[in-house]
């Protein structure tokens, strides 16, 4: 009875985003679930998460079998409803239809829900999905706000996306970013400055904190006098395990038990678990880096607080949430120059940022953190600042004025359609 009850109270949002954990991908979009259930718990939610579909994409899966996994059309997740509406996505150049599909299969159940009390849609990532969500707002007349999470700054070199991009922010509500470089990203597309927000990620330090050492050192075969890096994140180029694994042997001259410990798993993006693999065996590590797959969240302080020294040598990012994780239980982050990684990342007690792709730097920087004698409860003081419940707070005053009147079509969507 409490779930049916559940599934058909009354609501005041919609958060819209393909990226959410479901039962199939449970690690997808972890960082926008813990954002918004805990505004669930002030405000009453549902998700709207779309998945992409095409006829016959159950054969790919014969030889991928990753390959788009079909999620429950509903999910019920800590009490609130996650909706996974299908969409017709055809890999290749029609993926650029995905905006519109994704609007077009989601239109009737956001209808429902608006029905339900709905009032506002809160997309994350700018496109596809931001860019359904406005479009589902001007239809259905409903405040659209999109968060940028750093997906927008490749997808705004994209001639053809870049005007879709600018057109899905000028049409938004009020625009939201996790670090002020997407916020200048978002000025720079022709979002009025007075409609935009920068609102960072948090940390959960009751799931995130230092736990004995030598005991978690125990758990992954390392030795009590390892000197522990460790990557958390996908495996794929974008995030730079390879990178770090290219400074290995330069290291372990000056550090003889040198370990590298890598947490993540394919995804969307792909999977270069096999090329790591092979580039440890080519450069003689083996033994030195450890794969230890996907780690559920609630496990991932034991490999963190395992290690010395946090690195992500990452092309791109919006803020990165690992980086607070990491900081949570202790360690500094070596980390590059790029997206809102130096916002993050922000004093020297903290750790150090390097110019992407400067291997020699990456290097020396690793080098010179193993020899540092790092203040870790300044650390640990970062992290506890920067806890969810400063950035929950700033983003329900930012709704407040979005709920307040269910009869208001937002100017930003009527001007839109001008």
């Amino acid at each position: 009875m409490a779930e049916a009850k559940a599934a058909t109270g009354r609501i005041d949002l919609v958060v819209f985003s393909a990226l959410f954990p479901s039962a199939v991908r449970p690690g997808a979009g972890l960082f926008i679930r813990e954002r918004m259930f805990r505004v669930a718990r002030q405000r009453p939610l549902a998700v709207v998460s779309p998945q992409p579909w095409f006829p016959g994409q159950a054969l790919i899966r014969r030889w991928r079998p990753g390959y788009r996994p079909a999620a429950p059309a509903l999910e019920m997740q800590q009490g609130i409803r996650v909706y996974h509406p299908r969409f017709l996505s055809f890999p290749g150049v029609l993926r650029g239809l995905d905006g519109w599909s994704m609007a077009l299969c989601s239109y009737w159940l956001v209808r429902r829900l608006k029905r339900q009390g709905a009032r506002l849609i809160d997309a994350h990532f700018a496109y596809p999905d931001g860019e359904a969500a406005t479009r589902l707002g001007r239809w259905l007349g409903l405040p659209v706000t999109i968060t940028l999470r750093g997906t927008e700054v490749p997808h705004s070199r994209n001639p053809v996306l870049r005007p879709r991009l600018a057109r899905a922010l000028r049409r938004a509500t009020r625009v939201f970013a996790v670090s002020d470089s997407l916020r200048r990203l978002a000025l720079e597309l022709g979002t009025p400055a007075e409609r935009t927000e920068v609102i960072g990620n948090g940390v959960d330090v009751a799931r995130f904190h230092p736990v004995e050492r030598m005991k978690a050192r125990e758990r992954f075969n390392l030795p009590a006098d390892a000197q522990v890096l460790i990557s958390v994140g996908g495996l794929v180029e974008r995030k730079g395990m390879h990178r770090v694994i290219d400074c290995l042997p330069a290291l372990l001259v000056r550090h003889s038990a040198l370990h590298y410990l890598i947490v993540g798993s394919g995804g969307p993006e792909g999977d270069m678990r096999p090329e790591l693999e092979a580039q440890v065996a080519r450069l003689g590590l083996a033994g030195r880096v450890h794969f230890l797959g996907t780690v559920a969240p609630d496990e991932l302080k034991w490999p963190l607080s395992a290690s010395d020294v946090f690195v992500l040598s990452t092309r791109n990012e919006g803020w990165a949430n690992v980086f607070l994780e990491a900081m949570a239980c202790g360690l500094p982050v070596i980390t590059t120059d790029v997206g809102g990684n130096a916002e993050v990342v922000c004093r020297t007690e903290l750790g150090s940022i390097v110019p992407f792709g400067d291997a020699a730097a990456l290097t020396a920087t690793l080098d010179a953190a193993f020899a540092k004698p790092w203040d870790r409860a300044a650390i640990l003081a970062y992290a506890e600042a920067n806890q969810w419940d400063k950035r929950v707070a700033q983003l329900l005053h930012a709704f407040a004025p979005m709920l307040a009147s269910p009869d208001t079509t937002p100017e930003p969507a009527a001007a839109a359609k001008s």
